[in-house]
């Protein structure tokens, strides 16, 4: 009789309807098998994983796809916690959620996804706003589920605190965990924003436009912004230099003024900045297809503004991509505009290379001697070793910018104005990366010299006086072959790479100016 009794006392499950009346059967039949509990959290993980992977296989891109990131964890944390009733289960739920993350998105490639490489700035960037970023967006919400998830499982058995003051010191820290996670999911979810355009009495100046839009574009959503004193102006299409670059933020901090006599259209091209989202499939980011996804951009704005031509600024690869655009449909522009005009990428990379191998031999910098003559001179295979090549510019080619430039001018400090939400300041040095890596190999053989040797509009190409030799003497060279209706080289003091927005008000001149001999 005894030894009957004490083996029934064996197999009795650890909770059952009398002891804990209120605790669901399903949690009760998953604490009496543990390794179903912990089965269920590791499929719990597997999928969220696998979801993420697919539909968000770069991280978070802009604000509510960080909030869904936010809950993911916070779901996580809360089931592992309450099925496993302990709170190191969120060690486990998120290793498999990330684990499984990673194995879906193989693969995509760029260096927020690929391989690890904290030898390198670039490197360390990629990690700290790819995978860093994302994982800090999934680490806190899952720490306040896990503690609320165990909470909740211990009182649903009934467990008894053995110390009061342990007990009000968690629930302290909880609370304070949650209304941390409350407050950073409201930071993340606001939204990007642009203000209105005012006139010298602070009202909104009548007729005016300051939007924030989409524009669909080649089969993908990209980011635009619009302003101007008034949407019956000549439209002005500004392309960003990169591959991979953002200047929505620049423009506004830097382009007020053109705002007076244009309606001024920046756009974020695929895989740039706001439009990071749009960058994948990469394999059909190809020099032919950005070129199309101008011209269909451009014929939207046409459409929507009424417009039979329109202006186009380009800076630096902006300026590569307008001059395509400009001589595949020159009926749709009124005049280029090139500011820190390239010509030859092969040709500007190895004179860059060229000058800072010169630069850091004669200042004894013999780690980077030592990195360049074993990268060798470009072009290169992936991004890392552009970092020493090109990165150095203005450290060999140093001048005096103006100071409120040089403050806020530049990635990543022209990122913090209200037009990017807050993941999009923070993806969107990941978004250069990726993009860059992406397209840039592709664009090589791009020699205007042979390819484009003539445009049928006005041309006007602003240089900055201490513009590098890398880009001036091809753009110099492309120029004076150039055939063009009219063209005009200006220089333009105090400024560099970045000329219109290194010298706004001088800018805004030009830019009347062509207004003015092209209308």
């Amino acid at each position: 009789m005894t030894q009957s009794t004490t083996q029934e006392q064996k197999v009795a499950p650890v909770f059952n309807s009398d002891h804990r009346r209120n605790t669901p059967r399903i949690l009760t039949s998953l604490w009496n098998r543990r390794w179903l509990a912990t089965g269920a959290v590791v499929a719990a993980g597997t999928v969220t994983g696998a979801l993420s992977g697919v539909l968000m296989p770069r991280g978070p891109v802009s604000a509510m796809p960080g909030v869904a990131e936010m809950a993911t964890g916070l779901v996580l944390g809360a089931f592992a916690g309450l099925l496993l009733r302990k709170r190191r289960a969120v060690v486990l739920v998120l290793l498999v959620h990330v684990v499984t993350l990673e194995l879906v998105r193989l693969p995509y490639d760029g260096p927020t996804v690929d391989g690890i490489h904290l030898g390198s700035l670039y490197g360390v960037i990629a990690v700290a706003m790819g995978r860093g970023f994302q994982g800090l967006l999934l680490m806190l919400p899952a720490l306040v589920g896990v503690i609320y998830g165990a909470g909740l499982a211990r009182w649903f058995s009934r467990e008894s605190v053995r110390c009061r003051w342990t007990s009000v010191l968690r629930k302290i820290l909880a609370g304070g965990l949650a209304v941390g996670m409350i407050a950073a999911v409201y930071v993340v979810a606001q939204p990007a924003r642009t203000a209105p355009i005012r006139g010298a009495d602070g009202n909104v100046v009548a007729g005016s436009i300051a939007e924030l839009r989409t524009a669909h574009v080649g089969g993908h959503d990209t980011a635009v912004m619009l302003r101007g004193e008034s949407a019956k102006a000549p439209v002005l299409l500004y392309l960003a230099g990169g591959p991979g670059g953002t200047d929505l933020g620049a423009m506004r901090l830097f382009g007020e003024e053109l705002e007076q006599n244009f309606l001024v259209v920046t756009w974020d091209q695929r895989g740039a900045g706001a439009s990071y989202g749009a960058l994948d499939p990469t394999s059909t980011l190809t020099l032919d297809q950005v070129v199309d996804d101008a011209i269909e951009f451009v014929d939207q704005l046409r459409t929507r503004f009424h417009k039979d031509k329109i202006y186009v600024v380009g800076n630096s690869w902006g300026t590569l991509l307008g001059v395509l655009a400009v001589q595949k449909r020159p009926d749709l522009f009124a005049a280029y505009v090139g500011a820190g005009q390239m010509a030859n990428l092969s040709e500007t990379d190895r004179m860059f290379y060229d000058d800072t191998l010169a630069w850091a031999r004669q200042t004894g910098n013999d780690s980077l001697v030592q990195e360049l003559t074993s990268n060798g001179p470009p072009p290169y295979g992936e991004v890392f070793p552009y970092e020493q090549a090109i990165s150095h510019e203005h450290e060999w080619n140093e001048y005096a910018m103006e100071p409120d430039y040089a403050n806020k001018g530049e990635l990543p400090m022209n990122l913090f104005v209200p037009e990017y939400d807050l993941v999009q300041k923070v993806a969107g040095f990941a978004s250069f990366l990726d993009t860059f890596t992406a397209l840039y190999p592709r664009l090589q053989d791009i020699d205007f010299a042979t390819q484009a040797n003539r445009l049928q509009v006005p041309v006007y190409l602003l240089e900055g006086e201490h513009e590098a030799r890398g880009r001036v003497i091809p753009a110099r060279e492309w120029f004076d072959a150039l055939d063009a209706p009219t063209k005009q080289w200006i220089e333009v003091p105090k400024a560099g790479h970045r000329p219109h927005f290194e010298q706004p008000a001088a800018f805004a001149t030009t830019m009347r100016t062509v207004l003015a001999e092209t209308s």
